[in-house]
């Protein structure tokens, strides 16, 4: 047997069988979902049905003989239902100062419905981000500067809040809302407020600074005071302790005492520099008293 009428049939059906299955997925006998994925038919300009489970589906077996309609008088509308996000940079508001502040909202949105999606809305996404703009804007606006700052979580919960219910009409749901980030627009405001920072923590610098060495200075008098203190105590003790020690010595022995007083007399001449002069005992010298 000739090897080609072997291999004919399975080179055969390498070619017939994808061509049959795309000529069966365009007529809509069969279709495939992906995860996070919904299909809307539609038939005549009605919703015939939505499939939105992951798998192999035979639209004939759930909608009948109307299916093999649809790749002609209907159409098969593909909608995403996976997690989306988005950031809205740079909406003005105005605090109750009058200052102009950027704000910048990022939100997540899921399509729930899909054909209150595809229908009830001709530009959904549009419309969402049109309203949490507006949303936050409506919030944000006439606040106090120091409560638009810090109050941010709160103030996200409010939009979220405010934009939900309409979001649902619409198909979708709201997720995660929050004010990532509240600037100033106007660059001299930024620049005077950079300056004023700026002086105070020089001022707040010089503060401690002063408030340290005046520290040191207390620290340094209290302790020359206690070390003044304890000289004079010692000083005054010293007179007591060489007293008593004299007295001992002249009821052990007085020539001691007498050579130690010599000696401390001998002593004082010489811190003294004073002028002694020196006469023998032979000299005829008469002293004048």
């Amino acid at each position: 047997m000739n090897p080609l009428e072997i291999f004919a049939p399975g080179l055969a059906g390498l070619f017939v069988i994808p061509i049959v299955l795309g000529l069966a997925r365009a007529f809509g006998i069969y279709i495939v979902i992906n995860e996070r994925e919904a299909k809307v038919f539609t038939l005549f300009g009605k919703v015939l049905g939505t499939m939105d489970r992951p798998g192999l589906h035979f639209p004939f077996l759930t909608y009948g003989p109307r299916s093999l309609l649809i790749p002609f008088f209907g159409k098969r509308h593909d909608v995403s239902t996976a997690l989306r996000q988005h950031y809205l940079r740079g909406q003005m508001v105005n605090s109750e100062e009058g200052t102009p502040m950027g704000v910048g909202i990022w939100y997540e949105m899921q399509v729930n419905d899909p054909v209150a999606y595809l229908f009830a809305n001709t530009n959904p996404e549009g419309s969402l981000q049109a309203n949490v703009a507006s949303s936050t804007i409506s919030t944000l606006s006439n606040l106090e500067m120091d409560k638009m700052l810090e109050d941010r979580h709160s103030l996200s919960r409010n939009v979220r809040h405010t934009v939900s219910p309409l979001s649902e009409k619409w198909g979708y749901r709201l997720g995660s809302v929050y004010i990532r980030k509240v600037f100033f627009t106007d660059s001299q405001m930024v620049n005077n407020i950079t300056e004023k920072v700026v002086k105070r923590l020089v001022q707040v610098t010089s503060a401690m600074k002063q408030d340290g060495e005046n520290r040191v200075g207390l620290i340094r008098s209290e302790t020359a005071n206690k070390v003044s203190q304890k000289m004079a105590e010692a000083a005054a003790t010293r007179p007591d302790v060489v007293g008593r020690a004299m007295n001992e010595i002249s009821r052990k022995d007085p020539e001691i005492l007498q050579a130690v007083l010599e000696v401390m007399e001998t002593n004082q001449y010489l811190e003294s520099e004073m002028q002694v002069e020196v006469v023998p005992h032979s000299s005829s010298v008469t002293l004048m008293m």
